[in-house]
């Protein structure tokens, strides 16, 4: 498992309808790892899902990378919710201890991009948050395109109005709102733009899809669950297949219904990982030989150019055999 910080909920704010932000410091009060923008942390829960394991959740850090000595994180209810926001709603209170992981980041932001285009829906808002505070200290130019369905649910609002750059709030639930018109967002924006999304699938995908013939190293997204292509993916008929760990000198059978990490845990093979759903990138592994079929939410879009490395939690083998750098 990634390493753990311990933490203290230092502050518990409202900041919109049903989104709460958390700032969490270092329980012995000692600096804390940097982030850049985009980063987010692994949050350890102390409640269960259904086969008894304690819940993980990934949460971005919405605060100025600036900081070393809080991380700030958002927190929406969600209706949908498998008890890792509600708990955080509804139970965590000033003066509690978490534990959470050091930020990762595979959504980092392109610092040198001559300008930045941001486009944020609900809660997505809080990685974009992070990197509007860390462009407005670089002096760059961005646009951020904030959509919600009201005023009342749009968490930061205030804040990202002040800040000296053009934010665009989308309220598409108010009498006469529209969604957010991407094509026209993207063919506006500079050629050498670089494009970042975060927030509901729905968005996410009429996104990628308004930003197809963009070049793909200036195309940035982080979904917070699995693409509904990955999904996809797992509800056709899976097929078995073999692995072989160079360095651990191991052949292992992958069968339908288990994921390589559940084999390498029963074999004892000890690998970083904490989410299982393909969203965090904690399990990321060295392909060597052999064709990942990629089913995450971090790599699946690059999957046609990237057959060097897997997420072995959700990923699969397009053929029978697989070597890996384990």
């Amino acid at each position: 498992m990634s390493t753990e910080l311990n933490v203290k909920v230092t502050a518990r704010t409202g900041e919109a309808l049903g989104v709460i932000s958390l700032e969490l410091r270092a329980a012995d009060g000692s600096p804390l790892p940097p982030f850049g923008a985009g980063a987010h942390i692994d949050v350890h829960l102390p409640v269960r899902d259904a086969q008894g394991r304690f819940l993980v959740r990934q949460y971005s850090l919405c605060n100025d990378p600036a900081e070393q000595d809080r991380y700030v994180i958002g927190v929406g209810r969600d209706p949908n919710s498998r008890g890792g926001s509600l708990w955080l709603q509804d139970q965590l209170q000033v003066g509690d201890l978490l534990h959470i992981s050091a930020p990762r980041n595979n959504f980092p932001l392109d610092e040198s991009a001559a300008h930045s285009v941001l486009v944020a829906g609900g809660i997505g808002i809080t990685p974009l948050l992070a990197m509007s505070r860390r462009l407005r200290t670089l002096g760059r130019p961005w646009t951020l395109y904030y959509c919600a369905r009201t005023p009342e649910r749009a968490a930061f609002l205030e804040e990202l109005r002040a800040m000296p750059a053009r934010v665009v709030p989308v309220f598409d639930g108010l009498p006469g709102g529209e969604p957010l018109d991407l094509g026209s967002v993207i063919a506006d924006a500079p050629a050498d733009a670089h494009l970042y999304c975060c927030g509901p699938a729905s968005l996410m995908e009429a996104f990628e899809l308004a930003a197809a013939r963009r070049p793909r190293q200036q195309v940035h997204v982080e979904w917070f669950k699995p693409r509904a292509a990955a999904a996809h993916a797992q509800a056709q008929s899976e097929r078995p297949f073999d692995i072989t760990l160079a360095r651990g000198r191991m052949m292992l059978h992958v069968p339908v219904g288990k994921s390589i990490l559940d084999v390498l845990i029963e074999a004892g093979v000890a690998i970083p990982h904490s989410c299982c759903d393909g969203v965090c990138g904690t399990c990321e592994t060295r392909v060597i030989e052999g064709v990942p079929e990629h089913r995450d939410a971090v790599l699946l879009g690059e999957a046609a150019n990237i057959s060097d490395r897997m997420m072995v939690c959700v990923s699969r083998s397009a053929g029978p055999h697989l070597t890996l750098d384990l």
